[in-house]
């Protein structure tokens, strides 16, 4: 959709299916939602790398650093995505907008995590009782699949971690020359994604089972989900290990690039969708500059209540009821069946053919026609509210 109408977030559901154009606008008030959550878990992550540096991993005590992580922020993302070739359309004519970042910045943060999950890999499977954190990672519990809730958060955090629904793609991808090889790019990026989650999960869940076996705990008593995992779970763990401010300055140096990476994203979409749908106002000298600094102050008033005594709680809220869960299912829903009964599945197939040069397969016509529409309208039915 964004390779082909070279537009954002919103705009793009103008050109295709007007009709539909409140998923966009859905898809980024999640963002923004996305946003603010996620620059604070920079910030607690950014708070643990500091004191990884003392004597002792204290993991006690908070302190106001989340103001830091929005200045990098800005200033990593304030000239936006390097384009060339991005042509846009006003009232009089066709004007190719070339933008110019600091891609390096996005190029280290995107890449330099694997070198951190490969030394945390290696450094987990040697401790004792990592084996038993793989057996726990890797044995099934067939029980569970009859439980709806599972479904549901293994579609949302699928649909979280391919940023799809929300609109992210399509403005990454209406930067992409027009006959880039989208149907590829695709494919790629769901084998890289999740072969990085699989394989992260050995680097966790060993470090918890060495956590077990030296407090003759099951592992299950130790393993958490969401931030007491990334926080709670594996800092003590780490802090058990010998040199553990190595292990930890690692670790937490792994989480900031890789929550950067994903931080730069989340507001270039949002700057790079409103841009596009007031291009005669915001594409003017100095004006992305101004909108991005309005755009970061807003989060920054809108995450005050995050960082009191009992903002995790409000934190929980947002994260789980506004950037995930129910709301992106229900957001695929509406976008599965616009595309693929009202734009028309036949139409986009022959979009994505005049770009590739080939036809895709047959069976994700079924899947946006059918299977995903209904997968998803399934599970926001039955999971109890």
């Amino acid at each position: 959709m964004g390779q082909y109408t070279q537009e954002g977030g919103i705009t793009c559901w103008h050109r295709l299916c007007p009709l539909a154009e409140g998923i966009g606008y859905a898809g980024q008030l999640i963002i923004l939602y996305s946003c603010m959550c996620y620059i604070i878990i920079l910030a607690w992550a950014l708070f643990y790398l500091i004191f990884s540096f003392s004597s002792q991993l204290p993991w006690a005590s908070c302190d106001n650093s989340w103001n830091t992580v929005w200045i990098i922020c800005y200033f990593s993302i304030w000239k936006g995505v390097k384009s060339t070739g991005k042509v846009c359309k006003n009232s009089t004519s066709f004007n190719v907008l070339k933008k110019e970042s600091y891609l390096l910045v996005v190029y280290f943060t995107a890449t330099f995590p694997y070198v951190m999950l490969l030394v945390l890999l290696i450094r987990g499977l040697t401790l004792p009782g990592a084996l038993q954190g793989v057996v726990f990672y890797l044995y099934p519990e067939p029980a569970r699949l009859s439980d709806p809730q599972v479904w549901l958060e293994a579609g949302a955090q699928i649909l979280f971690s391919y940023s799809v629904s929300v609109g992210t793609l399509t403005v990454l991808a209406s930067y992409n020359k027009y006959n880039n090889n989208c149907y590829r790019d695709s494919l790629w990026l769901c084998l890289l994604n999740s072969c990085t989650s699989f394989v992260a999960g050995f680097a966790v869940f060993s470090v918890l089972g060495f956590m077990a076996q030296e407090q003759g705990v099951p592992i299950a008593q130790v393993a958490e989900s969401g931030p007491g995992l990334a926080f709670i779970a594996y800092p003590q763990a780490v802090a058990m290990m010998p040199f553990p401010q190595f292990w930890a300055v690692c670790f937490f140096i792994m989480i900031i690039l890789l929550g950067l990476d994903t931080q730069f994203i989340l507001v270039e979409v949002i700057m790079t969708s409103v841009m596009d749908l007031f291009p005669m106002i915001l594409r003017r000298a100095g004006r992305r500059e101004s909108f991005l600094l309005l755009l970061c102050l807003t989060c920054i008033l809108g995450q005050f209540i995050m960082v009191t005594e009992g903002g995790m709680y409000v934190f929980q809220l947002f994260d789980y009821y506004a950037c995930n869960g129910a709301c992106v299912l229900f957001l695929s829903v509406f976008e599965s069946l616009a595309m693929g009964w009202i734009f028309g599945a036949e139409r986009m197939f022959d979009i994505i053919e005049d770009m590739t040069k080939s036809r895709p397969n047959y069976m994700l016509m079924l899947c946006w026609k059918y299977l995903t529409p209904l997968v998803t309208l399934t599970n926001d039915v039955e999971v109890p509210k």
